[in-house]
């Protein structure tokens, strides 16, 4: 009888300690808000010059810069005379993140649509084509808590309402403490993005190291988080969707080179020919521990920076170079410790990286080997975005301002202009 009791008592104590309480908690829901399809397409609108307040990826062509207001549109700068750059006109565009020029015509997304804007008449610029729904549905960022239901049908996702709630929920106790059984659908980390250089592309323009967009021959190639998309621009003004190719997961960049598209992921770098530019081939692929990266190429060797400290998983920033000279087997030749880089570019082996909050840094990299020992310049009290080095201008967006600086004498280089950015 005893050993009943003790028995019976053990398991009482065992279905006591495994019960669920109620507990209250507390936590942020993300509402969408939307803009329904038929205002999207109806959004397009050219202004006069507006301040740059969020910029984002940059583009150069001809006499012109091309400055991304991060989902909002894109400034036209004349840059004729890059001593003195002047933003002449904003194309409002919601949604936009990147964008390439072909001759007259520029190619901009817009949330899940791919506009054709032509641009040979500064004071007419107008919408001449819009590809729907070409692009993956998109989600902005939001800041903790949760996101609310989605309606794919109801438009695209401009925004969020913020709201709390309190609510009695189970919550059950193991040696770990409570957890609640309460569905918190899509956490911030989980929202699908298609946002954050190219080279020279065939069509004559330049874009930063940050991009997405690029051209090559009569084809515009554009990636989003997983595939390289192809549309034939033989007719500039009326792009055609040719098809997807699946790459990898979490690409973030694409960079032409030598008939090669340089794709960069936060896992590593892709590589594909383009002997056939309707049909780009995979050459090879070089592997890295997970983080944000770019890719710069010239000559035998691709540059990446690696960001750590970031939602991309890494721990350490490093700037990687990579032997291409054999490109089916690209292999690391030497990391460099960087503290927070995001774009970069090359140029005569004249390097140059953006080291966020430590400020653009320059480099002769001649030698491959002693990079970090040939450093001929550091602005270190800018925090830098992204470059394009052109012959012996080196354009740079960074979070305070799109400066210009003339370094064909590495050992005098000189700002060229300065156009301040003003943030919210």
């Amino acid at each position: 009888m005893r050993k009943l009791n003790i028995i019976t008592l053990i398991l009482i104590g065992f279905l006591i300690s495994s019960c669920s309480d109620k507990i209250e908690e507390t936590y942020k829901i993300n509402t969408p808000v939307y803009m329904t399809f038929d205002e999207l397409r109806a959004s397009f609108d050219v202004k006069e010059a507006q301040d740059i307040i969020q910029p984002g990826k940059i583009y150069f062509r001809g006499d012109f810069i091309f400055v991304n207001e991060y989902q909002k549109g894109i400034h036209v700068v004349n840059n004729a005379d890059p001593s003195n750059p002047v933003v002449e006109k904003f194309i409002d565009i919601p949604g936009n993140v990147d964008l390439a020029v072909k001759g007259n015509m520029l190619y901009a997304d817009s949330y899940i649509d791919l506009l054709t804007i032509d641009i040979s008449d500064l004071n007419n610029i107008v919408e001449i084509d819009r590809d729907t729904s070409v692009f993956p549905y998109i989600l902005p960022e939001f800041e903790g808590g949760i996101l609310d239901q989605v309606n794919y049908e109801s438009g695209v996702v401009i925004g969020y309402t913020v709201t709390e709630k309190t609510e009695e929920v189970e919550a059950y106790n193991n040696d770990y403490g409570y957890y609640s059984t309460i569905d918190r659908g899509f956490l911030a980390n989980d929202v699908m993005a298609f946002s954050e250089s190219g080279g020279v592309d065939k069509s004559g323009g330049t874009g930063g190291s940050m991009a997405r967009f690029t051209l090559f021959a009569d084809y515009l190639y554009i990636v989003d988080n997983a595939s390289l998309h192809l549309f034939n621009v033989s007719n500039n003004a009326n792009p055609v969707f040719e098809k997807n190719i699946t790459i990898s997961w979490n690409i973030e960049t694409i960079f032409p080179y030598n008939n090669m598209l340089f794709i960069g992921s936060q896992t590593g770098m892709f590589v594909y020919g383009l002997q056939n530019p309707a049909n780009p081939e995979f050459i090879s692929e070089f592997r890295h521990a997970s983080a944000c990266d770019p890719v710069v190429v010239e000559g035998d060797y691709a540059y990446v920076t690696l960001r750590g400290g970031n939602l991309c998983g890494a721990i350490e920033s490093q700037l990687d170079v990579i032997d291409i000279s054999t490109i089916e087997y690209p292999q690391l030749l030497k990391t460099y410790p960087m503290e927070e880089p995001y774009g970069l570019g090359i140029k005569n082996d004249v390097l140059f990286v953006c080291d966020g909050d430590a400020g653009l840094k320059v480099y002769n990299a001649t030698d491959k080997m002693k990079i970090d020992s040939n450093m001929v310049a550091h602005y270190s009290d800018i925090n830098a975005f992204d470059v394009i080095p052109l012959q012996d201008v080196l354009i740079m967006i960074g979070v305070d301002g799109l400066y210009q600086y003339d370094y064909a004498d590495l050992e005098n280089i000189t700002q060229l202009s300065f156009i301040p950015i003003y943030g919210d």
